[in-house]
């Protein structure tokens, strides 16, 4: 579903962003005194008013993410999330501040979104991958010499030394960087009628084919049943637990059930699969299923 920024979002969003860069900034004391008032307390006007001297930080990394296609205010709500769980997780004592410990949550819950959102189909499931989306365009303009459309082979080992990665892996990312997402109902050309989707090839089986493969299907069961029904009661026994059961039983588990050796249950399962086999062929009129029943 795509999103939605409609001029009155934008016009709301505008006006959040000015307020938000209109709060004061903290003193180090303030911002320990609401950290420590938060974290002890759990004084939610302390919250608060940290969280919102900081909106400037979500503001000012979601306007670094704002040309990944998402709207602006979608990637300040991420953002807030982030500052959010910073909140939960920032320990005063240690004298870092706030704003240095919030920015790398900040950051990664947008990441996140923007990785989640940027194509349906899923992209940067491994820190490498991360690593190429968001690093990738940046390198390439660093390194561009505006004459190629492509990466060579240099400039792939370039970006893939600088980042630690594999060189395929930056060429496959930089052919899912250059392809954008497309519906398979748009059509295939502007003036043309037909759509992509209907020139995907049906793998599934025609209806001749499926009406053949289910009754073949019934009659090989049919024969199975015959076969079986032709062995001794020990015979089934055998065949059933060895031959057609998920979690088959050992030679030894069930001569130990039978009274007899192991060695002694594997002379009858041979001579009952002969006896089915011989049973199975007299059925069988195709070459092919008689080539099929006799490696059986």
């Amino acid at each position: 579903m795509p999103f939605i920024d409609t001029p009155e979002t934008q016009k709301a969003n505008r006006r959040f962003i000015r307020e938000s860069m209109d709060v004061p900034l903290l003193s180090r004391e303030h911002e320990l005194e609401l950290a420590y008032r938060w974290r002890n307390d759990r004084d939610e006007a302390a919250l608060h008013e940290l969280v919102t001297a900081y909106m400037r930080l979500v503001i000012s990394t979601a306007s670094r993410f704002r040309n990944y296609g998402l709207p602006m205010g979608d990637l300040v709500q991420e953002g807030t999330v982030g500052l959010m769980q910073a909140a939960a997780r920032f320990e005063p004592e240690r004298e870092v501040r706030f704003s240095t410990y919030a920015a790398w949550w900040i950051r990664s819950a947008m990441q996140d979104f923007i990785l989640r959102n940027w194509s349906v189909v899923r992209t940067g499931t491994t820190a490498a991958q991360k690593a190429l989306f968001f690093n990738l365009r940046r390198l390439r303009a660093k390194i561009d010499d505006g004459v190629s459309t492509q990466l060579d082979e240099a400039k792939r080992a370039y970006i893939a030394q600088e980042l630690q990665v594999n060189v395929g892996e930056v060429e496959a990312m930089e052919m899912r960087l250059a392809s954008a997402d497309q519906s398979l109902n748009a059509t295939i050309s502007p003036t043309a009628e037909d759509e992509w989707q209907d020139f995907l090839p049906d793998q599934r089986p025609n209806p001749e084919e499926a009406f053949s493969q289910s009754h073949d299907g019934e009659a090989r069961t049919a024969w199975l049943v015959e076969a079986l029904s032709g062995l001794s009661p020990r015979e089934q026994t055998i065949i059933r637990e060895r031959r057609l059961r998920d979690d088959s039983r050992t030679l030894e588990e069930l001569g130990k059930v039978l009274g007899i050796s192991k060695e002694r249950v594997r002379q009858i399962e041979h001579r009952a699969l002969q006896k089915m086999r011989a049973s199975l062929m007299r059925h069988a009129e195709d070459p092919a299923d008689q080539l099929l029943l006799a490696h059986a």
